[in-house]
């Protein structure tokens, strides 16, 4: 038996209803002729209340469920609306996130560390989010220089050439890099986009204050495993694996990808490791060596979907890796 439930389709307007009606629809059926509007099962009405009542908002609900269902296969009254089943999306798609390594790429992407800030210039670890606006991390002499070049650079492969958007840390120096690329390359600070958290430098903890040279501790744990994390700090800087930046950077590009389509998108990080760990994720290569793609200060390298790792075809009920780079 063909049935449609409308909820709160025969609600009117006055004082003879005192709420709106889930209005049960029986169409009719050819072993029974019959065809009558109901009331919920729930809902006890007097049959003199039903007498009073006004009768077009049930007949017009009637009518609107006869003439669905009449546009409705027979086959498919069991699913009262399969049309809905058309933009139905799978679990992995509906969450919005890009998966690692995505099967495409939408824009093309343009990784660039910024120049070298005042406390990297004097050799000190500094990645407490805290401090990311002050002075001390702002471009220092030499880290001007270096977001020159990297901003030349871009002008010469044409990153820019028919407009971008740049996506900086707002951590000072990161920033600075972004408006000076865009200066060079002609782009209003419109389509300067600061980003919040998702760009901040790899909080290294209990590293925060010594000597750059000790970042080689770190990447000694990397190469064990991409959860091991730096030890804490009692100063509340944060300590993050591999795993922790790539989460970040992962809902970073969920973003760019859903928000863009066909641009150029230049990323402006802080730091070497957000990058590296990108690339590496984007191009399918082994996280506990992402430090073997480390960044210059200044560096620019673009990424596409030719640089997208080949799938992995299913032979012999196996799935076997179509690259070099995974076992």
């Amino acid at each position: 038996m063909a049935e449609l439930l409308l909820r709160g389709v025969a609600s009117c307007r006055g004082s003879l209803c005192r709420s709106p009606l889930d209005v049960h629809v029986q169409i009719e059926n050819p072993s029974n002729r019959r065809h009558f509007v109901s009331p919920r099962a729930s809902d006890t009405v007097k049959d003199d209340e039903v007498k009073s009542q006004p009768r077009w908002p049930q007949r017009v609900c009637a009518v609107v469920a006869a003439t669905l269902l009449t546009l409705t296969p027979q086959s498919s009254y069991s699913k009262p609306f399969p049309w809905l089943e058309m933009v139905t999306v799978g679990p992995a798609s509906a969450n919005g996130l890009l998966q690692m390594p995505p099967r495409e790429l939408k824009n093309r992407y343009f990784l660039v560390r910024s120049g070298l800030s005042n406390y990297e210039s004097m050799g000190l670890i500094n990645t407490n989010p805290v401090s990311k606006t002050s002075v001390d991390n702002g471009l220092s002499p030499e880290g001007l220089r270096q977001a020159e070049k990297a901003a030349h650079q871009l002008k010469d492969i044409g990153a820019c050439e028919d407009s971008c958007w740049i996506w900086p840390s707002i951590t000072m120096r990161a920033y600075q890099s972004a408006e000076l690329i865009a200066y060079i390359n002609n782009i209003t600070y419109s389509r300067i986009v600061p980003e919040y958290s998702f760009l901040d430098a790899r909080g290294l903890g209990a590293y925060e204050g010594r000597k750059l040279s000790t970042v080689d501790e770190i990447y000694a744990g990397d190469s064990e495993s991409v959860m091991v994390k730096p030890p804490p700090f009692t100063d509340g800087t944060p300590n993050e694996s591999v795993t922790d930046v790539l989460v970040r950077l992962t809902q970073l590009m969920s973003i760019l990808e859903t928000q863009y389509y066909g641009d150029a998108v230049v990323i402006v990080s802080p730091d070497s490791d957000n990058l590296s760990i990108l690339q590496a994720a984007l191009t399918g290569q082994d996280l506990r060596r992402h430090s073997s793609l480390a960044f210059a200060p200044g560096e620019v390298r673009r990424i596409d979907a030719s640089d997208l790792p080949a799938p992995r075809p299913l032979f012999s009920g196996q799935l076997k890796c179509a690259t070099s780079n995974c076992k």
